[in-house]
């Protein structure tokens, strides 16, 4: 009997560590396969984004750079997690993803491993931002989909992806989070 209520006990434990598991402690990749966390980013103000080179979506890589340059020191940082999920529209590697970014949009914001933002291989970045505990849940719409994380690590906002990174909208969200402290 103790040895299963002590079972129990680890149990509860195991799932409230995984349920209060920080968004800078997700296990990622970035898009040259170097293992990290996002605890570098801890106490920046983050726009996370899944995208896709072949997309009509794919020319927001221009206003998500200028988003990147103009608010970067002032804490911002774009992050891009390539996502091949919807209508086949990131089919490449991840050098072929760097190069096409790189050279096409002059992207110097961090890109990320390519990831499911979805379905049974959701990435665990992606079960917090729009899995059922997040404040905005939900599957991803399609490529583009903005997440605005503020410098706490809370999800703020949620943007579908006909929201440019140069709208209003966004424009004003993340200047609101660069001015909280």
């Amino acid at each position: 009997m103790r040895n299963l209520f002590s079972l129990a006990v680890l149990l509860i434990l195991s799932v409230m560590t995984t349920q209060a598991q920080s968004l800078y402690e997700v296990a990622i990749k970035d898009i040259d396969g170097k293992v990290g966390t996002l605890a570098p980013f801890k106490g920046r103000v983050l726009l996370i984004v899944n995208v896709a080179s072949e997309c009509g979506y794919t020319p927001q890589y221009q206003g998500l750079q200028a988003a990147f340059t103009k608010y970067k020191d002032k804490g911002l940082t774009v992050l891009g997690f390539p996502c091949n999920q919807f209508g086949g529209q990131e089919p490449g590697t991840n050098i072929e993803i760097k190069k096409f970014c790189t050279d096409t949009f002059k992207v110097t914001f961090p890109l990320f491993d390519k990831i499911e933002v979805n379905g049974d291989k959701r990435h665990p970045l992606y079960t917090l931002l729009a899995g059922k505990g997040s404040p905005f849940p939900g599957d991803i719409g399609w490529n583009f989909t903005k997440f605005l994380i503020g410098r706490d690590g809370k999800i703020l906002q949620r943007f579908d992806s006909s929201v440019t990174p140069e709208s209003p909208e966004i424009t004003k969200a993340v200047e609101a989070a660069l001015a909280a402290k």
